[in-house]
């Protein structure tokens, strides 16, 4: 049997729209306060895509960044794995559009629905593709333009979503680098609890779901919340202790950006100071499939990770689902 090869990033992109929307917009909007919205969930504001932009379109920016990043251009991909929640259109899938725009003609593609997981998911797959030698070079991408399915009249939801898009290049690394282990799972007991009920087979698109506002994000916020801080705690200590490693080797932490309170408890049982914590919620709120990648390529662009350093990616969502990894920089 070949030896498997060790696998890791080797390129990195993000892209985010130019409109903002602030807390203080929103006041505008919906009955709510900037300091409600900062005290319970950390938020300040979002990036929200311009009307004539779709989820490829900043997927297709983070992308080409990645690349240039990588020193590759998209011939030079075997696959491309966009994880989104808010694909252009059923199909072709959004990485299908992404390959074309991209002119990466070699390469398989398609999407992976896991929502605020997804990017975790992405990596696990494109990872035992080329850790077997299938594949040598994938294009993983996180991206979602939620503003398209939040309901800007409800407050509780609106104020918590943004839009934007993370990509990396993975490949084979020096030995000793590297994803070093993965945690994947889902309760789909709780999918009720997150979810877009209509557009699919099950509720196709009606009069009557849009006048129930099926189409936009419903989420039982208490219930996510006890259901996130639980698995941000269990999936670390098991993709930790698949690495070998402890919550002391953590050299930084990436979790998904989707509320602070969830962010601060997991780093109150990590013990980890917030030096060690990458945190970007304040700016681009709750991307989805885009949250862990943003801030992932962020803490890079701010050199905030050197070769050798052990980062761990948590990351929850609808589904329910969570991902974790740790990687080796």
């Amino acid at each position: 049997m070949n030896k498997l090869r060790p696998v890791g990033v080797i390129g990195t992109g993000k892209y985010v729209p130019e409109k903002i929307l602030t807390n203080k917009d929103l006041e505008e909007i919906v009955e709510t306060s900037d300091e409600w919205i900062v005290s319970r969930t950390g938020i300040q504001e979002r990036h929200i895509a311009a009307p004539e932009q779709a989820t490829s379109d900043l997927a297709y920016e983070a992308a080409v960044k990645a690349l240039e990043s990588a020193g590759m251009t998209a011939q030079d991909l075997d696959l491309i794995i966009v994880a989104t929640v808010t694909p252009d259109m059923a199909f072709p899938s959004t990485a299908c559009i992404l390959q074309d725009k991209l002119g990466a003609k070699g390469a398989a593609a398609f999407d992976l629905s896991a929502a605020c997981s997804g990017f975790v998911y992405g990596l696990a797959t494109a990872t035992s593709f080329i850790k077997t030698g299938i594949y040598n070079n994938a294009l993983i991408i996180g991206a979602d333009c939620l503003s398209r399915i939040t309901d800007y009249t409800d407050r509780n939801t609106c104020v918590l979503f943004g839009d934007g898009a993370g990509a990396v290049v993975i490949g084979e690394v020096p030995e000793g680098r590297g994803f070093q282990s993965f945690d994947l799972g889902a309760e789909g007991a709780g999918g009720t609890l997150l979810k877009l009920e209509a557009g699919g087979s099950r509720l196709p698109a009606s009069t009557d779901t849009l006048e129930n506002k099926q189409h936009y994000i419903y989420m039982n916020g208490r219930e996510v919340f006890k259901f996130a801080v639980r698995v941000m705690g269990t999936a670390t200590v098991d993709v930790l202790e698949k690495a070998g490693m402890s919550k002391d080797d953590i050299d930084l932490f990436v979790p998904h950006q989707a509320n602070i309170r969830i962010i601060q408890s997991a780093m109150q049982r990590l013990d980890l100071p917030e030096e060690k914590v990458v945190i970007n919620v304040n700016k681009y709120a709750n991307t989805s499939a885009a949250s862990i990648p943003l801030a992932l390529v962020e803490a890079a662009e701010e050199g905030r990770m050197k070769e050798g350093d052990r980062i761990l990616m948590v990351g929850f969502g609808g589904g329910l689902t969570w991902g974790a990894s740790v990687l080796i920089w």
